[in-house]
């Protein structure tokens, strides 16, 4: 399986994924770390996250995919949503807390 292909079926099979520098107990960027905040913050707990450091296709592969230069980048049921930036407005907004599959969420600590 290609980079591409991995990415599809990641994408596909997963409700809620982030390709992210680093891991979610690790992130070894401050967007990345960002992004699962405010993931966190959403209540989601099953979140899938994909450490594009591990792998260079990868790591181009899912900017090409996505037409988007920057990492991270968050999938909520096959579809694109942003990266950090994008990600904050849209929980600020609550308009991410509504995208995200209910079923993912837990009540927020």
């Amino acid at each position: 399986m290609d980079a591409k292909d991995f990415i599809a079926k990641t994408v596909t099979d997963n409700p809620v994924v982030l390709f992210m520098k680093g891991t979610a107990q690790f992130p070894q960027c401050g967007f990345s770390g960002r992004a699962i905040q405010i993931l966190r913050s959403c209540g989601i707990t099953n979140l899938v996250t994909v450490n594009v450091l591990e792998d260079d296709e990868v790591r181009q592969a899912v900017k090409d995919f996505s037409n988007w230069p920057t990492v991270p980048q968050l999938y909520v049921n096959g579809e694109f949503v942003g990266g950090s930036d994008i990600m904050t407005e849209m929980f600020q907004s609550g308009e991410l807390q509504k995208m995200l599959p209910a079923e993912q969420q837990q009540a927020a600590q």
